[in-house]
């Protein structure tokens, strides 16, 4: 029997459900506070998530569903606040607790660590977005638990490219 030495985790959708009631929600929040009338429905978002990371998805929102926008800044500034303002919408969210690790999760880091499994995580998610939840479904300790947290920007190419994998793996 092969022995476990290692466990890598993605966030979004492995340690919690956060796209539906969590991303979702916090972008069409940034989108009313831009003044910008797009609704990103359920249905909608799940179309959305085959593009990895949310700078990439509002831009291919844009470039697909609003091709005519006008803005005074330019498109990769207009994204890249949206997606801050996303970020702190969604971070506020976690907050409240109303975004729970998925079932069993917590019991299997636990189990993992009294092994001596190593921890990591390899995600799209932004690393604040990761520490957030983390701290607010597991404690500030649990930051610690993990050997690495690889997320957002750290690699050329999102998933699903194996980029993110391979530096984890790396480092």
């Amino acid at each position: 029997m092969t022995e476990l030495f290692t466990l890598i985790f993605d966030v979004d959708g492995t340690l919690a459900n956060t796209e539906r009631d969590g991303h979702r929600v916090a972008f069409n929040q940034a989108f009313a506070e831009a003044g910008l009338d797009w609704e990103w429905s359920v249905s909608f978002y799940e179309e959305l998530l085959e593009v990895s990371g949310g700078k990439e998805r509002i831009n291919f929102y844009i470039s697909r569903y609003q091709p005519e926008l006008k803005s005074s800044i330019s498109l990769q500034d207009l994204i890249y606040n949206l997606h801050a303002t996303k970020t702190k919408y969604y971070q506020r969210l976690l907050a409240t607790g109303t975004i729970p690790l998925r079932l069993g999760v917590k019991r299997l880091l636990a189990e993992a660590r009294n092994q001596k499994i190593r921890l990591a995580i390899a995600t799209t998610s932004t690393l604040e977005n990761v520490t957030a939840l983390l701290e607010n479904t597991l404690g500030k300790e649990s930051l610690s638990w993990f050997e690495i947290i690889a997320a957002g920007d750290i690699v050329p190419e999102k998933k699903p490219a194996p980029d993110v994998y391979y530096y984890v793996l790396e480092k």
